[in-house]
């Protein structure tokens, strides 16, 4: 018999589909449930990298700290900077009002697709002809884009560069929208200042050079990581359920 799949989000679920021909398994995500928890980690990610909080942390968690001193860990000032998103969907929304509301960052971005005026109503943001236009604009880039296919790989050498030596990429999306291997030369050559992650090329795996350095904040998938956000996905498994056995959209 045919199935039905239920995906959390947006997985890496593996779908063998030849029980019941190319059409007979149903698949079913959980949108908007993520949508706040992710984008709270986004920001996470932003301040820690600015701030150099995990840095901090190490330090102290060490017994290496020696008391305040004025020139210890100094950072970014968030306050007044310009975020870059890339991917203005339901989560990269939630992340530049967050970003707007709270530290008057500017907005710039890059969709495929006309964002809405009304999604972006209130805030000082600034649709791009290109992505490369948003790295150089920006002071910080966060990515919420769908990972595989043409995004495979979509920040490269090439555009890694664009950030420069005191930008940061933070990334809440896939982790094969990034090469790995393009960011941690560019981390080591300082042709960007920093970068903080949830999500890897090849997870659970995490290259050792990544985590040598001190400019990266590294986070395990944490991105729908809150009880309620977990709930809200059963949840809405379970109606996907119900509404496929009653045969309704």
């Amino acid at each position: 018999r045919c199935r039905m799949v239920a995906n959390f989000g947006v997985g890496y679920n593996h779908i063998d589909v030849d029980t019941c021909g190319r059409h007979g398994v149903t698949v079913t995500n959980t949108p908007g449930a993520v949508t706040d928890a992710t984008a709270d980690i986004a920001m996470t990610l932003m301040l820690m990298t600015a701030r150099r909080a995990g840095e901090g942390e190490r330090m102290v968690r060490a017994g290496q700290w020696e008391g305040w001193h004025p020139t210890q860990l100094l950072g970014l000032h968030l306050t007044g900077r310009t975020v870059g998103i890339v991917g203005m969907g339901r989560i990269g929304i939630a992340t530049a009002r967050r970003a707007h509301a709270a530290f008057g960052m500017k907005v710039v971005f890059y969709n495929l697709i006309d964002v809405p005026e009304d999604h972006i109503a209130g805030m000082d943001a600034k649709r791009m002809d290109t992505i490369e236009d948003v790295l150089e604009a920006a002071d910080v880039v966060s990515l919420h884009v769908p990972g595989g296919g043409d995004n495979t790989h979509l920040m490269n050498a090439e555009r890694l560069a664009l950030i420069g030596p005191k930008g940061m990429l933070i990334n809440t999306a896939r982790g094969d929208v990034i090469d790995q291997a393009a960011l941690v030369a560019a981390l080591k050559d300082g042709k960007i200042g920093g970068a903080g992650l949830d999500v890897f090329e090849k997870e659970p795996e995490v290259p050792a050079e990544l985590i040598a350095m001190e400019n990266t904040v590294l986070l395990p998938h944490l991105g729908s990581a809150t009880t309620e956000t977990r709930e809200d996905m059963g949840h809405m498994v379970a109606d996907n359920l119900d509404a496929f056995f009653a045969g309704k959209p």
